[in-house]
């Protein structure tokens, strides 16, 4: 089994909203065959608290107009790490320092990634783009 087509659509349109306000590292994870509780992780950093508020707003609107809304969100007042759980997709905004500590990728390595479009894979990756 693997993320339900839904649960790709609102990945998709929450990394871009991401990518818009200049988030790095933007990964989506297929976490279907893992967890019960929802399909796919979106991890993206920010390089400041500022940053990270912004992205979560902008993902939280994006989605919406497709209809979704969060279930729960956690960290937002710290700015740090936030997660937001839209069911289908479960949206993880880091600050660069926590990104790096907590390395969810690297937790959920065995996840197969969700290709997105290559408009919306971040700084770090576009910078190393075209090496």
């Amino acid at each position: 089994m693997s993320a339900t087509d839904r649960a790709v659509e609102l990945t998709v349109a929450a990394a871009r909203a991401a990518a818009d306000l200049k988030a790095q590292e933007i990964i989506a994870l297929d976490v279907s065959e893992q967890l019960v509780l929802t399909d796919a992780f979106l991890i993206v950093s920010g390089t400041n608290e500022r940053q990270v508020g912004a992205i979560v707003d902008a993902v939280e609107e994006a989605l919406h107009k497709l209809g979704s809304k969060p279930l729960r969100r956690e960290g937002k007042s710290e700015g740090r790490w936030v997660l937001v759980d839209f069911g289908d997709v479960v949206v993880h905004v880091q600050h660069d320092e926590d990104r790096q500590y907590y390395a969810l990728e690297r937790l959920w390595k065995d996840c197969p990634v969700i290709e997105l479009p290559a408009d919306v894979h971040g700084a770090v990756e576009d910078a190393g783009a075209g090496e």
